[in-house]
């Protein structure tokens, strides 16, 4: 009886330490408006951080370093998902296995193997698919809440024009300590005072890559701040006078922007003609927006019965007019124009550009709805000046929209209720 009772006691406690054990691994560490983010959560995208920093063969940080960086953007990430649920944006299960069938593909190999190789280096499957879910959430709020908004004139490609150098791309790596909107002097300064520390780290040859894992705030931090090749166009003025002094393997003075500071490294520049031929597509579409009263599957089944339509000899323009909720496109038959890449959605560019002429798509899902779409006819871009505008619009608008994202997140980030708890025990 007694070594029963033993045994017992040892069983009770055992189950005592493992439900400590498992409270500690789910206690909150944030609290983002209302919602919570849990230790557990935190760990497993801190793994998964990890892996990919060793990918890119950097030192990772030391561990509450990482911690903290890896919540912060476990935050953001919260927020862009509440508010694309206030949108109304939807996604469907046959949306995420396309685009994990995409993943795949890329790495050329098939969806059960990429599943098989994730379980080999530890990556949970479901944990992925559901990374991937909120990726692509997030990009469609990103391309309806920011690149929609982003319009660019002629007065601004003329003048980007007027500045060209003979430096046509830049390979460089970038350190971003934000600022909130409603920064202190105090805030300022300390915010400087790091990035000034930071240059000095660097100059007396600190590693760059580690430095910005551990410090940048920047999407690309966990890339060791490498942004790849950009052409002026796609940089902020800022950048490009501070990169026009730089060497090779030099680092920039510390800069300010209206978001925070930077602190750039090039790596290389090259220049020379750029003209190569452009392929444009003239194209039509069909728009339905989902909403609370639409939902993603319903709108698909709608375009694929006006898919069977047109292909049983129904007009595309007379459809288009009648059921398109474009209001740009729908009063011309759903006519686009011609179109250059870069200057559409990237989930509508990718499905046009793998139509031939006359041929219908499936329906395809972006931030706008879902789209069907059929290409009319395509030409190889006209003039040199032609080509260079286009060129000089698409850089111009990929460089306000990444300005603007900056603001975007920052302000989302100051009107929310946000709560830590990292530190508490």
């Amino acid at each position: 009886m007694l070594r029963l009772l033993a045994v017992l006691a040892c069983l009770l406690a055992g189950a005592v330490a493992a439900a400590e054990a498992t409270d500690a691994l789910d206690r909150i560490v944030a609290v983002v408006n209302d919602d919570v983010i849990t230790l557990a959560q935190l760990r497993e995208r801190v793994q998964a951080a990890r892996r990919q920093i060793v990918l890119e063969k950097i030192a990772p940080p030391a561990d509450d370093v990482l911690q903290k960086q890896i919540l912060e953007r476990l935050i953001l990430e919260r927020l862009q998902l509440q508010l694309a649920e206030k949108s109304g944006l939807q996604l469907s299960d046959a949306d995420v296995e396309r685009a994990i069938e995409g993943i795949a593909g890329r790495n050329k190999m098939t969806v059960a193997a990429l599943r098989e190789r994730m379980k080999k280096e530890g990556i949970d499957p479901a944990l992925h698919r559901a990374q991937v879910r909120t990726q692509i959430l997030i990009e469609q709020l990103v391309d309806r809440e920011v690149r929609s908004r982003v319009s660019v004139t002629d007065s601004e490609i003329d003048g980007f024009l007027a500045g060209l150098s003979d430096v046509t791309e830049y390979r460089l790596s970038h350190i971003f300590l934000s600022l909130p909107e409603s920064a202190t002097p105090a805030t300022i300064e300390a915010a400087r005072k790091r990035a000034d520390e930071l240059v000095a780290k660097l100059r007396a040859g600190g590693n760059f890559q580690q430095l910005a894992v551990a410090h940048s705030q920047a999407p690309d931090a966990l890339q060791g701040g490498h942004i790849g090749w950009k052409k002026p166009g796609q940089l902020p003025d800022l950048f490009v006078v501070a990169l026009k002094t730089l060497s090779p393997g030099g680092v920039s003075d510390v800069l300010r922007s209206p978001n925070g500071f930077h602190v750039l490294k090039l790596h290389e520049s090259r220049g020379g003609p750029s003209l190569q031929p452009v392929r444009q597509t003239r194209a039509r579409h069909i728009l339905l927006r989902t909403s609370e009263i639409l939902s993603a599957d319903e709108a698909r089944q709608r375009l694929l019965a006006l898919r069977g339509r047109i292909e049983h000899g129904e007009d595309f323009a007379v459809l288009a007019r009648a059921h398109s909720e474009d209001p740009g496109s729908a009063t011309r038959g759903g006519d686009l124009g011609w179109m250059a890449p870069g200057q559409l959605v990237p989930e509508f560019q990718r499905a046009m550009d793998a139509l031939k002429p006359g041929e219908l798509s499936a329906p395809v899902q972006s931030s706008y709805g879902l789209h069907l779409i059929q290409v009319m006819e395509r030409r190889e871009q006209g003039t040199n000046a032609e080509r260079l505008r286009n060129a000089a619009r698409t850089q111009l608008h990929m460089r306000k929209a990444d300005e603007r994202y900056r603001q975007w997140v920052r302000q989302l980030r100051d009107e929310a209720y946000v709560e830590t708890h990292l530190d508490t025990p």
